[in-house]
């Protein structure tokens, strides 16, 4: 049964919030079946608060319960790390509950319990893409509309300052307002903890700061005494990328911790090219004498190279680097983040470069949307690590203010 397969694999303990909210969607779920009700339930939390443990806890126990539920997501990369670590390949039946955010065009209302969407900030305007056949999409609603349509109690686990491609919707307002329309009780949840980042909330509201998504000022990583920084964590800004890659490898070393080097989207993503020695991915990532492939692309396996959406979770990923896309929604323990000219500080602000980006879809972006989203996918890459974060800018300027900051 899937609910065993997911339950098996379950090693959570919820905590706090977390435990507000499971039970919000206990009681949604109950109050559905006795009064033929409807609840959305919006889950708000940083990145490591729990969102993702939340989802699969709930996700277990309610189908052991007997309830139809399905968990989904707007990232292949996530969607297919779940299917692959969760549950196996063993049982289709098992792989079936965890759906794409697009799977739901025309389906009867309330045809499930729950749907439980994970990574909320990534829900799109629409579900149709080039590969919707000609007779779904002239049922196509708004994806919103077609995530709350489908079942009795819809669940919403996001981060705002996730949003990293012009067409993602999934805010607390686009939602509540989606709700509402649909004669839905709202619930919301903040989650206040941290359980990425060495458990320290502080060192999310230090990037916070740092890059200008939080009102207060940027702050040195030393400033930060007391109970307020976590002795436990490191961060720090390093010369090179040489330098941030011997970081990382000096900290996994010889341990079961998992390391991986990340970047923003400077630099051209080329298709695997065939030579004499096989096939193989394209040093893409060059700065100086320095140079590293991109991970691999969907659908274009290389060997001995983890397909783009184990980058994370394979110890082949080691060697490549990851782009936004690939790292998001995952964690790792030690985390290193180049920088590229596509963000750079100017004095007292940060300035983002439209010219220097090779991600298509954000470089079409409005004049107030594109700074954000390169800033949002900059928080996302400086998040992932568990234990340590490691930093380097190919500006000159932006790694003066990061070394500051990071002392």
């Amino acid at each position: 049964m899937a609910a065993d397969e997911v339950k098996r694999r379950e090693q959570f303990v919820l905590v706090d919030e977390q435990k507000v909210a499971y039970t919000l969607v206990e009681h949604a779920v109950d109050r559905a079946h006795r009064h033929n009700t409807k609840t959305a339930v919006i889950v708000l939390g940083g990145p490591g608060s729990g969102k993702s443990v939340l989802a699969l806890s709930l996700l277990g126990d309610l189908s052991r319960k007997g309830r139809e539920v399905m968990h989904a997501t707007g990232s292949s990369a996530f969607t297919q790390t779940l299917r692959k670590i969760v549950v196996g390949s063993r049982s289709a039946r098992s792989q079936k509950i965890f759906q794409y955010f697009n799977s739901f065009i025309g389906l009867e209302p309330n045809s499930l319990d729950v749907v439980i969407c994970d990574e909320a900030h990534r829900i799109r305007e629409t579900s149709v893409n080039r590969f919707t056949k000609a007779e779904k999409r002239a049922k196509a609603r708004p994806q919103v509309d077609e995530l709350i349509g489908i079942a009795r109690v819809p669940v919403f686990l996001l981060d705002e300052h996730q949003v990293v491609r012009p067409g993602e919707m999934g805010t607390e307002a686009e939602i509540r307002a989606a709700a509402e329309r649909a004669g839905c009780r709202v619930e919301v949840v903040r989650l206040a903890g941290q359980y990425r980042c060495g458990g320290s909330e502080f060192y999310e509201q230090w990037v916070l700061r740092l890059l200008g998504l939080d009102p207060r000022p940027p702050i040195r990583w030393s400033e930060l005494t007391g109970t307020a920084r976590d002795e436990t964590y490191r961060v720090a800004a390093l010369p090179s990328p040489t330098a941030l890659e011997g970081w990382l490898l000096a900290k996994a070393e010889g341990t079961s911790e998992t390391a991986r080097l990340a970047a923003g989207y400077r630099w051209r993503w080329s298709d695997p090219v065939t030579d004499d020695g096989g096939r193989r991915l394209v040093d893409d990532v060059v700065i100086g004498g320095w140079s590293r492939p991109w991970n691999a692309k969907p659908e274009k396996a290389v060997p001995d190279v983890p397909p783009s959406h184990f980058w994370a979770s394979d110890n082949r990923g080691f060697g490549q680097v990851g782009c936004i896309y690939t790292a998001q929604g995952f964690e790792y323990d030690w985390s290193g983040v180049i920088m590229g000219p596509d963000l750079v500080r100017r004095g007292a602000a940060w300035l983002a470069d439209r010219s220097s980006s090779h991600d298509g879809p954000v470089r079409k972006a409005g004049d107030d949307e594109f700074p954000a989203l390169v800033r949002n996918t900059y928080k996302v890459l400086l998040t992932r690590g568990m234990k340590g974060t490691a930093v380097f800018s190919t500006d000159p300027q932006t790694q003066a203010f990061l070394e500051e900051m990071c002392r």
